[in-house]
């Protein structure tokens, strides 16, 4: 039974980043909005270290809890506050996340998911309270399905923020990707559903990269090649203080036009390249980087590794893409819509995704955006008369496709390592 009091909170907990906002559930308006870095990396940038802290250690996996938890709790006062709302006001909250990050938040064993088969422990929705999660406020929370692998309720939650029903009905092929750090890709066809997981690394939300970071203020969320000269877009108009996932993809498309950067992804030296540019490329321990931005304390870069990062990561991206492609018997011509989503930090143009080979030409011209797709779900969910029910029916109807160990998903990693060849 909904509560009636009036209002509701959503989380989107990802590996890197949470995003939380406030909702008036009757006119579903959106009264307060915040987020942060999901303090659990401290145990590693991405879920596959975090599985491994919390298989080898119980102390680990209840400390991963016991942080999430109190960030999201840290979050709902936070935009009760802004709302100038009252605690007795929230009715309920929603949470989705990744299979891994859902276990972690629940302080579930995760050895289900860190070994073959990789199945999590429950795959529809579940209802609890808050308090058994250790909060001091106690509000009922619904934590999205899981349909199965590394197939999460993050995902759920983009397609049912996108308009992804079931039963489905037959309509225009689309496919829906969101570009993180587990990255997670669906391919609605012929009245199905196709999903599958690709390990993309923390890459294109900035992680693991020498100056990398999140989509924060301060960092260069867009980069640009105007002849010789290099602009940069930051995140609050600012001093730049790092990279985010947009502004490496960015970044790595300009240098691959003004051809510093070979379609293998070696970084050319300065002396093989003709124009300015050369002046951005210097050695930094033991390395190649290109200087995105210098002042009087600080430089900017993207190094030789840094560039290798992405090419894993758009890769395994692309493989996945062709794994659901061959299995639901079409081509990337077919496709006559993508829809794509992603805390990389701002909207990503669809040609740059085309310069590093994560769209084809096809995918370029029916690409669209959606800003905050997996909170969006979560409000709409919140919001729903008939609850939750409509995202367990979804859930339900994804069929899951594991890439992990297939000879076929390791081949078209393989092939699509190398940027395309301009």
């Amino acid at each position: 039974m909904q509560s009636s009091k009036p209002l509701a909170a959503a989380f989107d907990v990802g590996t890197t980043t949470v995003a939380a906002s406030l909702l008036d559930r009757a006119s579903g308006k959106r009264l307060a909005l915040t987020g942060g870095l999901n303090p659990q990396r401290e145990f590693g940038a991405d879920v596959v270290s975090r599985l491994a802290a919390a298989v080898s250690s119980a102390d680990n996996l209840h400390r991963m809890s016991r942080l999430i938890n109190r960030e999201l709790e840290r979050f709902t006062a936070e935009l009760l506050e802004a709302a100038g709302a009252d605690r007795c006001d929230l009715g309920r909250i929603a949470i989705a996340g990744n299979p891994a990050i859902e276990h972690l938040l629940l302080d579930l064993p995760v050895t289900s998911l860190a070994f073959l088969p990789y199945r999590p422990l429950f795959t529809s929705g579940r209802t609890l309270s808050t308090a058994t999660l250790g909060w001091d406020l106690e509000v009922d929370a619904y934590v999205f399905p899981l349909p199965g692998g590394f197939v999460g309720g993050d995902l759920v939650a983009f397609l049912y923020g996108c308009g992804v029903s079931s039963p489905l009905t037959p309509h225009p092929s689309r496919l829906y990707l969101d570009l993180g750090t587990n990255g997670e890709l669906a391919l609605v066809v012929g009245g199905k559903v196709y999903a599958t997981s690709a390990a993309a690394g923390p890459a294109f939300e900035g992680g693991n990269l020498a100056c990398g970071m999140a989509a924060l203020p301060g960092a260069i969320s867009n980069v640009s090649f105007d002849g010789d000269k290099v602009k940069i877009t930051t995140i609050g108009a600012g001093v730049p203080a790092g990279v985010c996932g947009s502004g490496v993809i960015a970044a790595v498309a300009g240098l691959l036009t003004a051809g510093a950067l070979d379609h293998s992804g070696r970084l050319l030296g300065p002396g093989e390249i003709s124009s300015n540019l050369a002046n951005h490329v210097h050695e930094m321990n033991g390395q190649a980087v290109f200087v995105l931005y210098r002042d009087a304390r600080n430089a900017i870069y993207l190094s030789q590794e840094d560039i290798r990062q992405v090419q894993l990561a758009k890769g395994a991206i692309r493989a996945g893409v062709e794994v659901l492609f061959a299995r639901a018997g079409i081509g990337a011509d077919a496709i006559e819509e993508v829809v794509l989503t992603g805390s990389f930090g701002s909207i990503l143009s669809p040609d740059q995704l085309k310069k590093v080979g994560i769209f084809s030409e096809n995918m370029v011209k029916n690409a669209g955006f959606v800003h905050e797709g997996a909170l969006r779900g979560v409000e709409m969910a919140l919001c729903a008369e008939e609850g939750f029910a409509a995202v367990d029916r979804l859930a339900d109807s994804v069929k899951v496709i594991p890439l992990s160990g297939t000879p076929v998903f390791e081949k078209y990693f393989l092939e699509q390592m190398n940027f395309p060849r301009t």
